[in-house]
């Protein structure tokens, strides 16, 4: 399975609530795993289901209306611990990119580390995305992290987002830290001839 990421283009999930803690998206009492993987079945745990474990008909997403592979969220994404089981839970819910206009530097990390592309729109934009997806759930946006870019295609409208050049490198390859690493060994090795 590749987990390289460049152009994702996908229909929306949006998530209109401001300061989303970590405790939120996967509640404390999940994170006895050591793995990755199951975490996605307890997303949003607390809003998603009632005590009883049946789905909230009025959480979002419990509704078939909206899927895609993009987390559209509200400012302040990921505050509060500093868990990486947060950006695991996204992840493996299915989503590749989560949006919003402010993230927690920590979550952003995390999510980087895991092959989950975090997208800083601007307010405004932000507005016009929930205003699209809300209006036509087929509404469909296009993320390019080559370019830095994203857009709603229906509208031609469009945003740049800022990254790390070094985190954009891994991205589009699919390269963990050690896998960066790996690629420039050759260029290493000449460094280190050529010190000694």
């Amino acid at each position: 399975m590749s987990k390289s990421i460049n152009i994702i283009k996908s229909t929306a999930v949006p998530v209109n609530i401001e300061n989303v803690d970590t405790d939120q998206i996967i509640p404390a009492r999940f994170l006895k795993a050591t793995t990755r993987e199951g975490f996605g079945e307890n997303l949003f745990r607390d809003w998603r289901y009632n005590s009883d474990g049946q789905p909230k008909k009025d959480f979002i997403l419990n509704n078939p209306t909206y899927h895609g592979k993009i987390l559209v969220a509200a400012k302040n994404f990921g505050c509060g611990s500093s868990r990486e089981h947060a950006a695991w839970a996204i992840k493996d819910f299915g989503f590749d990119v989560v949006v919003s206009s402010f993230f927690a530097d920590i979550f952003k990390n995390n999510a980087l580390n895991n092959f989950l592309l975090p997208v800083t729109v601007g307010d405004d934009f932000l507005q016009k995305i929930f205003s699209a997806v809300e209006k036509n759930p087929e509404t469909e946006i296009e993320v390019s992290l080559e370019k830095q870019t994203i857009s709603i295609p229906e509208t031609g409208e469009q945003d740049r987002f800022d990254i790390n050049n070094y985190k954009k490198t891994c991205l589009l390859n699919g390269y963990d830290d050690i896998d960066y690493l790996l690629s420039i060994k050759n260029e290493i090795e000449k460094f280190e001839t050529s010190t000694n």
